[in-house]
């Protein structure tokens, strides 16, 4: 073991023996092994359900769920193998895309069955070429018969699992500027067949991960690709129409769908490979697999032809013979992200704060790769981190970190470490292994300042010791980093004080504006959303529920108090016997709550940095009342873009009057709104990112 890897490993022992006393205090025996577990466990989520596959049976005349006004047009070009056939459009029936669709077959002269039974689905556009001319000009032809803006090209032999349009086509929304999408192709064994393809300089091609595990991260995120196999792709058909279809010199098939991903980024377009997009292909049903003979021999002439028109654009690809996930890793900058838990933005706001800064850097042409500093596997969310491009790692693929990062660490342009113990572990690590990296430490909040607040609202005179110990550690980190974030001019402005030499941008929660949800008349009751493994939102809710929603219960006993949030302790969940008051928890989907409850609140008596859950509410166009703590370094005017109250009765006051009073509420709303709009978005945060990255 490395020097880096013996402190890294001393500094974790030491780190979480510290913070486990102090969460001792904050959050008992309880909420405190439920940290310890989550940083002391890496384990896989429980293994997917088996792949679908539809039923065998005889022939019965069936429908498909399609359009008349589709956006989307499937095109499925055949030549016998009825079964194989059968089985796809059955499991497109069991399982319907929700987009609107067509789905198209071309029968490209069957013999079989093909020809009697396809017309007897209903919902099926089927056409018969007069002849065969082979799979090039079965699927042109498809693609002149559709009246949908995307192509999606599907072999019969394949079975699409449930959702797996609905991920190619999100790919489209999620990176702008792509061109050409492909799904993660499985063999029926559920091995992988394909994530994306490779393309060597000397034409040659490789199924990437074929025969590996597809929940293994190199091929379980939405990544760039040289090429995607035609089995199951889906282009823009004015992209498609703009490079002429499919390119007949490579008739009658191979090296087609190669060539038109090579058209496609010629155009300043990507490519890219969509893991969450599942299909079971069954490779080598019409032609299959011997390269010597028969159709399949037409791949090796073909590489020529694509070798000779392509010539100039192969000069910069990889050579064969080489690692193949070096030749698969996006040439772009490259930056890490490591955070103590994977990132979940139906939990908290940090998460929502990180996942849109990942969303940020990879709009801004990053390849961001992600590990979480308990190598947990998130499940859901780990899983919405790869659709959206991330190259997320987690146990058991990730070794520990030292030897992990023995092998990714020269990857690294920059790397951000995320609060002050994780950045204490890991800073050793990146220093020696990724030595060309810029570091950037960010704080997240200020630690050391959220628990002295804490402490002095509490009282506690430890704690405040605690606080004070923290200080020291994490303006070492700040020392030792190369630039340090934080989320608001009243932390840098702390920062000019404690650490006058350390270079500090701000760069604050990051949000897209939802809009203003349903007016005034048609919202109702009070809502708070906040997690509860923080302590000030624990405080927070039980201050409030004690001292504030009595009177305003009394005065107004028609109102209810929506309490959201994860990891309920007992404090808060008994809340539910108090009149008015209903305790949620965990609830997966906020948008109900943000754009129908007519106030949101945040009263919070200590804490630090910004605030996630005032910026939510904003954004949704819902008016917040709010403790001087909550809103602070947040560019908030009282009466104008929020209420401010300390004091219970005031606090109280103040939200009955707004939620009588529709001009205020108005006002509030709409000057949230642009809050939001002008110190909280993507826009807002983007120059500081790149200042900190030296991008700029």
């Amino acid at each position: 073991m490395t020097w880096a890897g013996v402190r890294f490993s001393f500094f974790r022992v030491l780190g979480l023996l510290r913070r486990t006393g102090i969460s001792l205090r904050a959050r008992g025996l309880g909420g405190t092994w439920t940290r310890v577990r989550d940083h002391l466990h890496p384990r896989p989520v429980v293994p997917a359900a088996s792949l679908y596959a539809p039923p065998r049976s005889p022939f019965a005349p069936f429908a498909l769920d399609t359009s008349d006004a589709p956006r989307v047009s499937i095109v499925i070009p055949v030549y016998g193998q009825f079964a194989h056939t059968l089985d796809c459009l059955r499991a497109l029936a069991a399982h319907p895309p929700s987009t609107p669709h067509e789905v198209i077959v071309v029968d490209d002269g069957s013999t079989d069955e093909t020809p009697a039974c396809l017309p007897r689905i209903d919902g099926l556009r089927y056409h018969r070429r007069a002849q065969n001319g082979g799979f090039i000009a079965a699927c042109n032809d498809g693609a002149s018969l559709a009246r949908g803006d995307t192509l999606v090209f599907l072999n019969n032999d394949t079975v699409p699992q449930p959702g797996w349009l609905e991920a190619l086509l999100a790919t489209f929304e999620t990176r702008p500027g792509t061109g050409l999408v492909g799904a993660q192709l499985l063999y029926p064994d559920g091995r992988l067949q394909e994530a994306g393809g490779l393309v060597f300089n000397d034409g040659s091609g490789w199924n990437y991960g074929k025969f590996g595990d597809p929940a293994d991260p190199r091929y379980a995120y939405a990544r760039d690709a040289h090429y995607c196999s035609g089995a199951a792709i889906a282009v823009p058909r004015s992209v498609f129409e703009r490079l002429g279809g499919f390119d007949a010199r490579y008739a009658p098939a191979y090296y087609e769908d190669t060539d038109l991903a090579f058209g496609v980024r010629s155009l300043g377009l990507g490519v890219r490979y969509q893991a969450a997009s599942r299909v079971v292909h069954c490779e080598g049903v019409t032609s299959g697999t011997d390269v010597t003979q028969g159709m399949k021999s037409y791949q090796v002439a073909n590489r020529g032809t694509f070798a000779a028109k392509w010539a100039p654009a192969l000069a910069s690809q990889p050579a064969p013979g080489g690692d193949v996930d070096a030749a698969a890793w996006p040439v772009k900058p490259t930056l890490l992200v490591i955070d103590a838990l994977t990132p979940d933005t139906t939990r908290d706001s940090g998460s929502l704060r990180l996942v849109n800064l990942m969303r940020l850097l990879m709009d801004d042409g990053w390849h961001v790769v992600f590990l979480p500093a308990n190598r947990r596997d998130a499940g859901a969310a780990t899983q919405a981190l790869q659709a959206l491009g991330v190259e997320a790692w987690h146990a058991p693929y990730a070794p520990r970190p030292p030897a992990w990062f023995r092998r990714h660490g020269p990857r690294f342009d920059a790397v951000i470490l995320c609060r002050h113990y994780v950045a204490r572990e890991f800073l050793p690590l990146v220093r020696q292994h990724a030595p060309r990296a810029r570091l950037l430490f960010d704080t997240v909040d200020l630690h050391f300042l959220r628990e002295r607040r804490g402490a002095e609202a509490s009282g506690d005179v430890q704690a405040l010791r605690t606080a004070a110990r923290t200080r020291d550690l994490e303006l070492d980190v700040i020392r030792r980093s190369d630039v340090t974030l934080v989320v608001s001019e009243v932390e840098r402005a702390l920062l000019a004080q404690e650490a006058p030499q350390a270079r500090v941008e701000v760069v604050s929660n990051v949000h897209e504006v939802a809009g203003p949800g349903l007016p005034f008349a048609q919202r109702r009751d009070v809502v708070f959303v906040g997690g509860f493994r923080h302590p000030p939102n624990v405080d927070a809710v039980l201050w409030f529920a004690r001292d504030v929603w009595p009177t305003v219960h009394a005065r107004r006993p028609d109102l209810v108090f929506h309490c959201i949030g994860a990891d309920v302790p007992p404090e808060i969940a008994t809340l539910s016997s108090v009149g008015g008051i209903r305790v949620h928890g965990h609830v997966p989907d906020l948008d109900p709550f943000m754009d129908g409850a007519r106030i949101a609140i945040a009263p919070l008596r200590f804490g630090a940095g910004v605030k996630g859950k005032v910026n939510l509410s904003m954004a949704h166009g819902q008016p917040v009342v709010a403790t001087s703590c909550a809103v602070e370094g947040m560019h908030l005017r009282d009466g104008e873009d929020v209420l401010v109250a300390d004091a219970p009765d005031a606090f109280a006051d103040a939200l009955l009057r707004l939620y009588d009073d529709e001009a205020l509420w108005s006002r509030l709303a709409a000057h949230g709104l642009d809050n939001v709009r002008r110190h909280f978005s993507a826009d807002a945060a983007r120059d500081a990112v790149r200042r900190a990255l030296g991008t700029d």
